[in-house]
This record gives C-alpha cells, sequence and structure tokens, in this order.
C-alpha cells in the first residue's frame, strides 16, 4: 500500500468513525463549511484522532471516550468538552459516569478547569435531555 493510499484509508476509517460518535450530521456539516485552509485541519483530525487512534483495537470506544473528557478537562477545552459529551453518550457513558470523569480530573487538573468542564459537561447534558437541571 502506498503512502497516499495508507492516507485515505485513514481518513475514509476515521470518517466513519467519528461520524458514528460524533453524528453523521454534525460531521458532515464541518466538513462541508470547511475551505481549503480549514480542510488541512479536517483531514488531520480525522486520519490521526479518528483514522489512527480511535480504531485502535486496544480500548473501547467508551473508554476512549471517558479519557478525552479527562484530557480536555486537563486541557480547558469546553467546546470540545461539550462535543465529546455528546460522542460519550454515544458511546454509552452514563451521566454518573461523567460526573466521576469530571470529578476525578478536576483533582488533578484544578478547580478553574473543572468548573469549565462542568458547565460545559451540564449544558450538553441538559439539551440531550439526559439530564434534567438548569441549563
Amino acid at each position: 500500500m502506498t503512502a497516499k493510499q495508507e492516507t485515505d484509508k485513514l481518513f475514509e476509517d476515521g470518517m466513519q468513525l467519528r461520524r458514528e460518535v460524533l453524528g453523521k450530521e454534525y460531521v458532515d456539516s464541518s466538513v462541508s463549511k470547511a475551505d481549503d485552509f480549514m480542510m488541512a485541519f479536517q483531514h488531520i483530525t480525522t486520519e490521526w484522532c479518528w483514522g489512527y487512534a480511535w480504531t485502535r483495537p486496544g480500548l473501547d470506544k467508551k473508554t476512549r471516550s471517558m479519557l478525552n473528557l479527562a484530557m480536555l478537562t486537563a486541557l480547558k477545552c469546553p467546546n470540545e468538552i461539550k462535543l465529546h459529551v455528546r460522542g460519550a453518550l454515544n458511546n454509552g457513558v452514563t451521566v454518573d459516569e461523567i460526573k466521576e470523569i469530571l470529578l476525578h480530573a478536576t483533582v488533578y487538573s484544578g478547580i478553574p478547569a473543572g468548573l469549565e468542564a462542568f458547565k460545559a459537561a451540564h449544558s450538553v447534558l441538559v439539551e440531550e435531555g439526559a439530564l434534567k437541571g438548569k441549563a
């Protein structure tokens, strides 16, 4: 297989899994809105994150979602947390598990990072009907 064929396969496999986890509508919208500049980012994200890392056999999708939530909390990425809370729900992570992941990550990442993560996750959980609360 040539390097181009390998890259194309990573992209194809990545798009399939990315749509499955994040939702076809969201992924297709992101790709369709990308101009040439942003398409470079769409490719690297799809090939590396989804085509390479997420398709490896060593961890299931639920575990990968849980890891993402913890890492995104530490990195203080509330917009990505929102996206990956939806993905986590799609991958079978429960509301209680999300809460525990964020609490655990808060201890190691700090209260400001945890607060941002909790606020981001809460808004999505309420929007998705997974949690009754105040949006």
